[in-house]
């Protein structure tokens, strides 16, 4: 969970078991997240960038405009979520990353999103 500026960012994530093909090497992973804005103006989401690890060490960045197609706005006090995916190599990775946000007064800033972790169900010991 990240607070930056009033803004809590929640995780939450699953092993897509019937879109993997563990003997390939492909284990999908889905994540929704939460943003919630606590502050006392409304903020955009302009930027996400993801940084992805698997198990190898393997890294893929990921950065673009918005989330799932959109660039919300949350109100104050308003939640918005979504669900999206990420695709490892491995059973066990990371995720981490940042949005960057606009306040309703025009400042900017990143919002950080600490590393959560994709696991297939008991790959960790």
């Amino acid at each position: 969970m990240s607070d930056t500026t009033a803004l809590t960012i929640s995780v939450t994530t699953h092993y897509l078991p019937a879109h993997s093909a563990p003997d390939a090497n492909q284990y999908q992973f889905a994540y929704t997240i939460t943003l919630e804005n606590h502050s006392d103006q409304p903020m955009q989401l302009l930027e996400r960038y993801w940084l992805i690890t698997d198990g190898n060490e393997k890294i893929t960045e990921v950065a673009g405009e918005g989330v799932i197609g959109k660039q919300p706005t949350l109100q104050v006090g308003e939640r918005f979520n979504y669900t999206s995916g990420a695709m490892l190599e491995t059973p066990v990775g990371t995720m981490q990353g940042h949005y960057l946000m606009r306040n309703e007064d025009g400042s900017e800033f990143k919002a950080s999103i600490p590393p959560f972790l994709l696991a297939v169900e008991g790959a960790l010991h």
